[in-house]
């Protein structure tokens, strides 16, 4: 039975992550149909997000209707989400089911510092998605002057360079110190001090719930006085706006719900590796968001749903194909 990594004490079977290894780390014991669920659930997901999101991202790379200053930040938020079904969908879906960590101690160094990168680069979409919505509907008529490619892309940069800098920041030590990620061979526990959790829930939450909510009670207020005071041609300006700030304040307030549970847990937890599972099961729930926001597009958006049957039936290797005209409503 040793050959299986199996220990017969006290009438009770111990399994090993690594059997032949003496600074192995046991393993808990799951019935087999949790396993399939588990994995079956987890691969779909991630599957669905990475398909998904390559759509929103081939979408609006590929037609030339959709290189608007809003989408290259929708299309920076697509990137985030794909990052997620690729690696960090699958890696937390795993750490679900599984008691050990069998992706070596330099990955177990990596992940955190990927997926914080990740998650706070998508808060920070967020935040410069309501920052674009609320010039777009307090000033529609100037707004292709104020929001210029160039300043769109400056700000998706800056946006990725802190993120980058503040997850190092908050990992310094866990990067440093790689030793201290386990106590025995197959253990991969991030623990964050409660000071770095107090940093994190007001950079992370705090602050970002107090911009967005304001821009968009904002918006409300905004919107419904320019209802009353409005030539035609402006009326549909603004109209075409606030459509797009109701999709987009959707996929914001979604995402915030996503986080909120996280964070709730975590400082009332203290962040304790013994609550690694309840952990894990919080990070999930973020990670999960990257699935729902192309699900919102192909709601709210017609352009998603038209670009997407071009993708899927292949008419985008027709020649001129990125000329096609996703919105028929405006012909």
């Amino acid at each position: 039975m040793s050959d299986w990594g199996l220990t017969n004490t006290d009438n009770q079977t111990i399994q090993y992550c690594f059997p032949n290894n003496n600074l192995s780390c046991t393993r808990n014991r799951q019935l087999e149909f949790e396993y399939i669920i588990v994995y079956v659930l987890v691969s779909a997901i991630s599957a669905l997000t990475v398909i998904l999101n390559l759509l929103v991202i081939i979408s609006i790379s590929h037609f030339k209707q959709l290189h608007t200053a809003t989408n290259v930040l929708v299309l920076s938020l697509a990137l985030a989400d794909l990052m997620s079904g690729l690696i960090l969908q699958p890696v937390q879906g795993i750490k679900l089911i599984e008691s050990c960590w069998y992706f070596g101690e330099i990955f177990c160094s990596i992940f955190p510092l990927v997926l914080y990168v990740v998650v706070v680069a998508s808060l920070g979409n967020m935040i410069i998605i309501s920052v674009d919505r609320f010039i777009a509907v307090n000033d529609p008529l100037r707004y292709p002057m104020r929001v210029t490619h160039n300043r769109v892309v400056f700000s998706i940069v800056g946006n990725w360079l802190f993120s980058a800098c503040y997850s190092f920041y908050l990992l310094y030590d866990f990067l440093l110190y790689p030793e201290r990620n386990h106590k025995c061979l197959g253990e991969c526990v991030l623990v964050v001090t409660l000071e770095n959790l107090i940093i994190d829930a007001i950079v992370c939450l705090v602050a970002p719930c107090f911009v967005i909510i304001s821009l968009y009670v904002k918006i409300c207020i905004i919107a419904k006085h320019q209802a009353e005071h409005l030539n035609s041609v402006t009326a549909k300006k603004v109209n075409s706006e606030k459509k797009a700030t109701r999709t987009l304040g959707i996929v914001v307030m979604v995402y915030l719900l996503c986080w909120l549970p996280y964070y709730l847990i975590t400082l009332s937890l203290g962040h304790d590796e013994n609550d690694a599972l309840i952990i894990d099961v919080m990070y999930w729930i973020m990670c999960l968001n990257s699935c729902m926001n192309p699900l919102i597009y192909a709601m709210f958006y017609p352009w998603f749903r038209i670009s997407t049957k071009y993708i899927l039936t292949l008419k985008i290797f027709e020649p001129s194909s990125e000329y096609f005209n996703l919105f028929p409503e405006e012909k």
